[in-house]
């Protein structure tokens, strides 16, 4: 079963029509309820909504006994001032879709699609519109939703669009393919004092030059490896932006990543104790708190099997190159219920990079990802 042309013509309408009004991860409210009129009619055999926040899931029931088989996509924007400059850009100032959410939320709307006019042969297929991708919140949400444990896929499957890959070129393997990460907010607290005076404070200012080098080198080995370990420092700040005050707070910042989940725990003492160190040679008392926490993504090798045996049928090329990557997908907690895979989708070797101000997603993608996906889903259910 294929997309007509009528079909494209209304999904790329309609992926337009989101990209042009985007929704930043945890306000996605608008977005879900596109997302719900645009499947009404392909009449799925039940909507489950507000799951994990504004999450939707569309389910299309063959009324046969079978696996269950989920495909994801994510709702959320980001808070980026678009500077495309395409016609439907963003009309919501400081956001936009520059990492393609829109476009694969339009890869899914497709599967629905084709669901409609004929469900699967045996089992079920649930399309899972996620939010809050962006902060790590969402597949978390998603899955703890109490309803969720209905829907109990027996396969979980997933792609992302990747500038950079030839266009239409598949990455895929077995394994990590995105690391564990995780944000470090670290405060440190002393005593202002008159500038004149500093003396009679107790400022962060020595602490902090001294603790951003220091996170950044508890990092180490080489990203091939699986003790790879990584520390960023993302954002500091210290006491008021005045010239009488000799500062007594600050924050700093980081991101710890690791390509494994067990490295992460090591990671976080180190930094820890790192923080503990300096604090107390300064006289401050800190504290510290984490946000946007990520487990690391890991493909199951026999999901992966059902994703390469769909790319050969449908004549995609597709190698291991530039995987696993550094950055992080919260599409990994989907892993730990049923075997997963995700697949990046090349946007061109010369597309503007995610979450770059100029991107858009190449709607070209949409009927060749919701081929894969179709693909996977009838070889598994019929």
């Amino acid at each position: 079963m294929s997309l007509t042309n009528q079909d494209l013509i209304e999904l790329v309408a309609w992926r337009r029509k989101l990209h042009r009004q985007p929704e930043i991860s945890n306000e996605e409210e608008k977005t879900a309820g596109e997302v719900v009129a645009f499947l009404a009619d392909t009449k799925p055999d039940e909507v489950l909504t507000g799951l994990g926040g504004h999450g939707v899931a569309a389910i299309y029931d063959s009324g046969r006994p079978g696996s269950t088989v989920l495909f994801r996509s994510e709702l959320d924007a980001l808070p980026i001032e678009e500077l495309s400059g395409v016609p439907h850009s963003s009309e919501v100032p400081g956001k936009s879709h520059m990492c393609g959410h829109d476009g694969h939320t339009a890869i899914l709307a497709a599967l629905g699609r084709q669901f409609g006019r004929q469900r699967p042969a045996s089992g079920r297929v649930v399309l899972m519109f996620q939010p809050a991708e962006e902060t790590g919140d969402g597949a978390a949400g998603v899955v703890a939703d109490p309803r969720f444990a209905a829907i109990a896929p027996d396969f979980s499957f997933s792609l992302h669009n990747l500038p950079g890959i030839p266009f239409g070129e598949v990455r895929l393997k077995p394994g990590v393919v995105n690391c564990a990460s995780r944000g470090m907010r670290i405060v440190l607290e002393g005593k202002t004092a008159h500038s004149s005076m500093p003396e009679t404070g107790t400022s962060p200012m020595l602490a902090v030059s001294q603790l951003m080098p220091a996170l950044a080198k508890l990092g180490g080995r080489a990203f091939s490896d699986d003790d790879f370990g990584m520390i960023t420092v993302t954002h500091a700040e210290m006491g008021e932006a005045v010239f009488g005050v000799a500062p007594g707070r600050a924050e700093v910042w980081a991101t710890l990543r690791t390509r494994l989940d067990e490295r992460m725990a090591g990671l976080v003492a180190a930094a820890e104790a790192l923080v503990g160190r300096v604090a107390g040679e300064h006289g401050l008392t800190f504290a510290v708190d984490y946000h946007e926490i990520f487990v690391a993504s890991m493909n199951a090798p026999s999901a992966v099997d059902h994703l390469r045996a769909a790319l050969d049928e449908e004549g995609v090329a597709h190698s291991e190159e530039a995987l696993p990557m550094r950055a992080s997908e919260d599409f990994g907690i989907f892993g730990r219920s049923a075997p997963s895979a995700m697949f990046f989708l090349g946007a061109g070797e010369r597309h503007p990079a995610l979450h770059n101000p100029d991107y858009d997603f190449p709607d070209d993608l949409i009927p060749l990802g919701a081929r894969i996906f179709m693909r996977t889903a009838r070889n598994l259910l019929g």
